[in-house]
């Protein structure tokens, strides 16, 4: 069974190159496992060696058909964790993703396949992730947009949120932004790219680090 630390860098593997559309560099992979680029470049070499992972100068890393299986069936049992969480022990959608991150490596595929079936098969996780179905699948997302793109005077869905960043949702929570809720883009500033929207009847003003961070779906 492949140790934490590998679980953890095939899975950062696969979102780098689902984030960029190419290969994983090592300067990516380091600033998102917070590890030094000596340490991605020893484990790139031993994943290399078990056949994980593919490594091309100036193209980066990507994963083997057995690399890209494995990250998939941790990225599976974290997200149903998230909605587990959520859904069966009322935690937020900002505390399920640190304790999805330590359950994921300790959880069986039985007991996630249970867990699957209790939730009712869902699709997609708290944040608006899609969830890898058991043969290996990923469900369709629609098409989304970051909110920083979106066209003021157009009211949109919110459809994913970044879940890297606990403090950005206790704060999305605090304005009463949630998944699937709508708003209306009321103003774009040049000036710092910040975005104005209204959620409900409230106005608010978000900068474009939020809005960079945030993901919708135009629905008029």
């Amino acid at each position: 069974m492949p140790t934490i630390s590998k679980e953890n860098y095939l899975k950062a593997v696969y979102s780098r190159v689902n984030e960029v559309g190419s290969g994983a560099t090592t300067s990516a992979l380091a600033e998102k496992l917070d590890i030094s680029n000596a340490a991605i470049s020893e484990m790139a070499k031993k994943l290399s060696d078990e056949g994980l992972i593919t490594y091309e100068k100036y193209r980066g890393m990507d994963l083997t058909g057995e690399g890209k299986k494995i990250a998939l069936r941790v990225i599976r049992r974290h997200r149903l964790w998230e909605l587990f969480l959520m859904k069966v022990l009322d935690l937020s959608w900002s505390e399920v993703h640190d304790e999805a991150e330590n359950l994921e490596h300790s959880t069986s595929d039985y007991l996630i396949d249970k867990v699957d079936q209790y939730l009712g098969y869902p699709k997609f996780d708290p944040h608006g992730y899609p969830i890898p179905q058991k043969n290996g699948s990923i469900p369709k997302t629609p098409d989304l947009i970051e909110l920083k793109n979106a066209i003021p005077g157009f009211k949109y869905k919110v459809s994913r949120v970044n879940d890297a960043n606990n403090d950005l949702m206790i704060y999305l929570t605090k304005i009463g932004m949630s998944l699937s809720k709508e708003i209306k883009v009321i103003e774009k500033l040049a000036f710092d790219n910040s975005v104005i929207i209204k959620v409900d009847s409230e106005k608010h003003s978000l900068s474009e680090l939020v809005v960079s961070n945030i993901f919708v779906e135009r629905i008029s």
